[in-house]
């Protein structure tokens, strides 16, 4: 028998029992403490009704619920799993001593507390280094170099045991390797080679750095020689230099402009000279009377000669070409 059936025999047999009280009293205080009784009875089976409408709490649901919620605090408490993100190699220790595996990309389980991953990064990376260095003839030099790098990702575990994490690599290997190979390669060269023969320069830092780093687990991808740049001095030099090989090369030209100008006026008056004599020896009574002819403007003289001749018509070529008697 549940609680609402229990509520309504109560209330037929307390309504049964009113019943005969009223029968057989029939006083007015008595009337009105029943009726008031009955009222408040009907109130009370009313309010348990209208409860019992209500689904019963299930308390296996609830402790399901509450264990639900305990074990995904626990999850996030101690995280049995490591996720290695792309690009990526995890290098897994356990009570802080690494072990050989190395875990590749994605989601992988693990012990918690027992087992930790430290994820290193095995793509390209690109630091600036400067450096300095001194020449064949002993200038200084000052040198920016971009170094493109990246972790050998089957030796991740090693390298993190031996160096540490990328920072730790940039300053325990990389730093120290490019400023050695940078003073190797630059004192084989002086300084106007460097300039001239950058990519050589270049190409040796490349393969020196390469060989060097190797032995750590680092590739080296690419060298760039961002910046060269010399002494104040050494530079106000090559200025001076640069400046008076080209006043050199300006004097040089102008005495070769003058040169080559007499040589010039030289043959012109070669020239002529030859022309003239070639001129007199070859001059004819035909050749002069022709030339009268071509400068003739075909007007004649208002005055002639008494011998009724025309002027430079009948010329004697050897009085022309005859050098005039001196006085």
């Amino acid at each position: 028998m549940n609680l609402s059936q229990f509520s309504l025999s109560l209330f037929s047999i307390e309504t049964d029992a009113v019943d005969r009280l009223y029968s057989r009293q029939r006083t007015a205080n008595q009337v009105r403490w029943v009726d008031r009784y009955l009222l408040e009875v009907k109130l009370e089976t009313i309010k348990m009704k209208s409860m019992s409408s209500y689904p019963t709490p299930n308390p296996k649901l609830y402790a399901a619920i509450g264990g639900g919620i305990f074990i995904l605090i626990l999850l996030f408490m101690f995280r049995p799993f490591a996720i290695i993100n792309a690009g990526e190699r995890g290098v897994v220790m356990k009570f802080g001593k690494v072990q050989d595996r190395v875990l590749d990309e994605g989601i992988h389980p693990i012990v918690p507390v027992v087992t930790s991953v430290k994820a290193l990064s095995v793509r390209v990376q690109k630091n600036d280094i400067a450096a300095e260095a001194s020449s064949k003839d002993l200038q200084g030099i000052k040198m920016d170099v971009a170094i493109n790098w990246h972790i050998n990702p089957q030796q991740a575990n090693s390298i993190f045991q031996q160096i540490g994490d990328e920072t730790e690599i940039v300053q325990r290997i990389l730093n120290p390797a490019v400023s050695e190979v940078v003073k190797a390669a630059s004192a084989k060269k002086n300084a106007e080679e460097i300039i001239t023969k950058r990519t050589e320069l270049k190409e040796e830092i490349d393969n020196e750095l390469e060989k060097r780093v190797a032995t750590y687990g680092i590739e080296i991808d690419d060298v760039s020689l961002v910046n060269i740049s010399f002494s104040p001095d050494f530079v106000k030099a090559i200025e001076a230099k640069q400046i008076a090989e080209q006043e050199a090369k300006r004097a040089s030209f102008e005495a070769l402009k003058a040169e080559q100008q007499a040589q010039s006026e030289i043959n012109r008056a070669k020239g002529k000279a030859e022309a003239q004599r070639l001129l007199r020896t070859n001059l004819t009574p035909e050749i002069l009377q022709q030339q009268a002819i071509d400068k003739w403007d075909g007007k004649f003289p208002a005055v002639m000669g008494g011998d009724g001749t025309l002027p430079l018509i009948n010329i004697n070529p050897d009085a022309v070409s005859s050098p005039a008697p001196q006085q």
